[in-house]
């Protein structure tokens, strides 16, 4: 079936031709879809999928961090804020915790909608 190597060949070149923000954009949509498929898992009672999934969005998490350029002050904000999500994910991997997954989620959202925010006012300029 030649859709799955299609759409595989797509995101392989979406992501070989996308800027470092729209990298970044790409990781908090993985980040998101990773927490949500850990939602449904936590629903599930399916333990080992929610855990490879919570830990899914841990790495993406601890990525993120590990690329951030603290010269800029903006920075700090960013390690803060990765620093929160990465203690919530390890609460809620712990407890398999729905809620706080759905905590993570909405931060996410909203870390998400903010950078597209950026991405668009950078491309205005």
């Amino acid at each position: 079936m030649a859709l799955p190597s299609s759409y595989s060949q797509y995101n392989t070149s979406k992501i070989l031709t996308a800027s470092p923000a729209e990298l970044t954009l790409l990781l908090y949509e993985g980040a998101i879809k990773f927490s949500n498929i850990a939602i449904m898992k936590i629903e599930q009672k399916d333990v080992p999928g929610a855990h490879e999934n919570i830990m899914r969005v841990e790495r993406i998490i601890d990525y993120l961090r590990e690329t951030l350029d603290m010269k800029y002050p903006v920075a700090e904000d960013f390690e803060r804020m990765y620093v929160y999500l990465s203690q919530r994910l390890l609460m809620a991997n712990t407890k398999k915790d729905k809620e706080i997954m759905e905590e993570i989620v909405m931060h996410l959202r909203s870390i998400r909608d903010n950078w597209k925010e950026v991405i668009k006012s950078a491309k205005a300029s």
